[in-house]
């Protein structure tokens, strides 16, 4: 990657964004993203690339007039109980240091409403914050709703009875998620695809 695309490596001399409303938001690969997440993710600056992780990966930048000032990676939950199709995990968010302010929320939003788009059989969205550093002020300014609450020093168990081993912390971890579509919604649209001629669809 063009490491001139960094914010990290700013000279001063371009442009910067004063509003999140001015960063184009929209899909990249899996290596600009984890790039970008090495740079700047506080705890957590490495994914491991499975070909199952990878596979399932959805990507995501925010952009202005060519530098990158956030990153996140989606891939299928960790957790075994949370159904792999119809959910989606947000594993990585990373926002550069210069970032306009309020851009993980406007992110957040702008993301929900491309995966919805994009992905018509996810219907929710999941995301662990580690209570040791952050408040979870993003996810609420954008319509999340807090749900579980681990306590600490818990450890759970992943898919296939691995154990979730990327955990820098035994801080507890608020579970945020979003519903960005209802079962109700999913059914109708499978009948359309299967029956294009359903009136009113």
């Amino acid at each position: 990657m063009n490491r001139i695309a960094h914010p990290l490596f700013h000279t001063g001399e371009a442009a910067r964004p004063t509003s999140p409303k001015q960063l184009n938001i929209y899909a990249t690969t899996w290596t600009i993203a984890t790039e970008l997440n090495a740079l700047w993710h506080s705890r957590l600056p490495q994914i491991k690339a499975t070909s199952g992780v990878k596979s399932t990966a959805v990507c995501f930048v925010a952009e202005y007039e060519g530098l990158f000032y956030a990153s996140a990676i989606w891939t299928n939950p960790v957790a075994a109980a949370l159904p792999p199709r119809t959910w989606l995990e947000l594993r990585r968010f990373a926002i550069s240091f210069d970032a306009p302010r309020n851009t993980g929320s406007r992110m957040l939003a702008v993301m929900a409403k491309l995966i919805q788009d994009a992905l018509e059989h996810v219907e929710v969205l999941v995301s662990y914050q580690d209570t040791s550093v952050h408040s979870g002020t993003i996810y609420a300014a954008a319509g999340w709703m807090a749900t579980r609450l681990s306590r600490e020093g818990d450890d759970w168990t992943g898919r296939a009875g691995r154990k979730r081993g990327e955990a820098v912390t035994t801080a507890a971890k608020q579970r945020w998620e979003k519903r960005i579509r209802t079962p109700v919604e999913q059914e109708v649209k499978s009948q359309k695809a299967c029956n294009p001629s359903i009136p009113g669809m």
